[in-house]
């Protein structure tokens, strides 16, 4: 399939795509579209970036401009279910785009709104609702709303729906919904959990997918830095005040982490904004719009807050702190080399992040290029090759006497770095995965 025209989509949204500009489906919209528009149930695999939401918001109101109905008073036709604000607002946002020409009532529903807004809304019902599972069941528990009207589910970036509360938060939801509708999944990687869900949710489901589970966006520069865990922060600043990155994504592990970044940040007098969990739904909207509008060329974030921070023009992806779930890189760094773009993504790894490193790389069969730190900094340097394993000598970090990195797997919250307690001494997240239409 080389254009929309193709599909043969109602003409509102054959429209709105020309009004738009997209003439060209992405590879993931190709495959995933014509089995949509046939009611299959589909389980779609596709890293971040790629055009996921055209690829199931398109087939989908097709269907709502083909079979008009009036709204279900506390119910929706459509249920479409994100792991954040910001993702579930950016879908929401891509409806309304490709239905501007269609009169239907596109809903949102998540935390950091007052929730009688969303009871109100409830009320008339609406034909598409984007939600948190979260709020959903709030709504749900209070009585505001109903699932027996849902013709189709989606779960989007289901690999994430998979973090600690969301798994269960879909056990509650779905034995509320139809047993006869449409199901469709998609994900940027494709762990067992999300085929087992897959399996238990879709019925004899079409698996798309186009790029092998855990690939990394193709333009994208992997570099990484050595570097003891005292050092983040100068080289971080010393990093951003490079001409050439022009707009940045900062990713550290918690949400006080990101807050004490921004303070050092400012410090440094590099203008720079977090958006994570603790922040307001207003705070979020305005670092979020912030960034987008070039004031603010920093954005510091949590992985789950980061989800759906869709924004043109990103050049580059700090890895303040690596991730201790291998999956979450892959999500990280698909946030630059958007659309065709190219983008670097950069990790500063601290001595006892090295196994994640490795981890990462295992998963995306990719070696990241090590690189030297610029002068002034303490090089940590890289683990012994496999022959030197296990003497000691070769892996030393910072010359302090201790033996080196060994081939035995250490427990990952060993090895303090230097300046600052062990960024491993958190217990890991449970690995439960990991001009286009966007």
């Amino acid at each position: 399939m080389t254009d929309f025209s193709t599909l043969a989509l109602a003409a509102p949204i054959a429209e709105a795509l020309e009004a738009t500009g997209y003439t060209t489906p992405t590879p993931i919209q190709a495959q995933a579209i014509p089995h949509v528009l046939e009611g299959r149930d589909l389980l779609g695999i596709a890293q971040t970036g790629t055009g996921k939401t055209a690829a199931f918001a398109l087939p989908i109101l097709d269907r709502l401009a083909r079979k008009p109905g009036p709204l279900p008073r506390k119910g929706t036709r459509v249920l479409v279910l994100a792991p954040t604000r910001e993702l579930a607002g950016q879908i929401a946002t891509s409806f309304q785009k490709y239905g501007q020409f269609l009169k239907l009532s596109i809903g949102t529903a998540f935390g950091g709104v007052p929730i009688n807004k969303h009871i109100r809304q409830m009320v008339r019902g609406t034909d598409v609702l984007v939600a948190t599972p979260g709020r959903l069941i709030d709504l749900i528990d209070r009585k505001a709303m109903t699932l027996n009207d849902v013709e189709v589910l989606v779960l989007d970036e289901a690999d994430q729906m998979l973090d600690l509360g969301f798994i269960h938060a879909l056990r509650r939801i779905v034995p509320l919904l139809p047993r006869r509708r449409q199901t469709l999944f998609f994900s940027a990687t494709m762990p067992a959990q999300i085929a087992e869900l897959a399996g238990k949710y879709l019925d004899e489901p079409v698996e798309v997918s186009v790029a092998p589970a855990a690939t990394t966006a193709e333009k994208v520069a992997q570099r990484a830095h050595f570097v003891a865990q005292g050092e983040k922060q100068a080289l971080l600043a010393h990093t951003l005040r490079d001409d050439a990155i022009d707009r940045v994504l900062v990713f550290t592990r918690t949400k006080h982490g990101a807050d004490r970044v921004v303070r050092n940040l400012e410090r440094d007098g590099i203008k720079s904004a977090a958006i994570h969990g603790n922040k307001s739904q207003p705070q979020r909207e305005r670092a979020l719009a912030a960034f987008r509008s070039g004031h603010c060329r920093v954005l510091v974030a949590t992985d789950i807050a980061a989800r759906g921070v869709d924004v043109p023009g990103v050049s580059h992806v700090v890895n303040f702190e690596i991730p201790n779930v291998a999956e979450q890189y892959v999500h990280r760094i698909g946030r630059t080399a958007r659309a065709g773009a190219e983008g670097l993504a950069i990790s500063f790894v601290a001595p006892d992040e090295r196994n994640y490193l490795r981890d990462i790389e295992r998963l995306t069969r990719q070696a990241v290029e090590v690189m030297p730190l610029p002068e002034g900094f303490t090089h940590q340097p890289a683990p012994a090759p496999k022959a030197e394993a296990g003497r000691g000598g070769a892996g030393k970090p910072g010359g302090g006497g201790k033996p080196g990195p060994s081939r035995r797997r250490r427990p990952r919250n060993a090895g303090a770095p230097a300046g600052g307690k062990p960024a491993g001494n958190r217990q890991p997240r449970r690995q439960q995965g990991g001009s286009h239409a966007s």
